[in-house]
């Protein structure tokens, strides 16, 4: 499958462990200030991240992310702030991105 460089986006964060919340706002804030395109995909008990202040407050800066629908089944509460999806998503997202950074 090619892919337009101009399509890619700079960085996905998949975000699995709810520790990584300190490195990972750290991280969107650094995005945002270089203009670099971003997007995170949280997992596992990392679903629930997107309603900590701290990083909902950064979210914006990467637009389109994505929370495990079955993650945030098990791990979320109320309605989810972001979209939900699938490991297919994270897959796409993956394929689209120019480096992947796990956290």
């Amino acid at each position: 499958m090619a892919h337009d460089k101009e399509a890619l986006m700079d960085v996905l964060f998949l975000v699995s462990r709810t520790e990584s919340a300190p490195l990972l706002a750290g991280l969107l804030r650094a995005c945002e200030r270089r203009r670099v395109s971003c997007r995170c995909f949280f997992t596992g008990p990392a679903a629930q991240l997107p309603c900590d202040p701290k990083i909902e407050a950064v979210l914006h800066a990467c637009p389109d992310s994505v929370v495990c629908e079955y993650s945030w089944e098990r791990y979320g509460k109320g309605p989810c702030p972001i979209a939900l999806g699938s490991q297919t998503d994270n897959s796409a997202m993956a394929a689209d991105a120019r480096h992947v950074v796990s956290l």
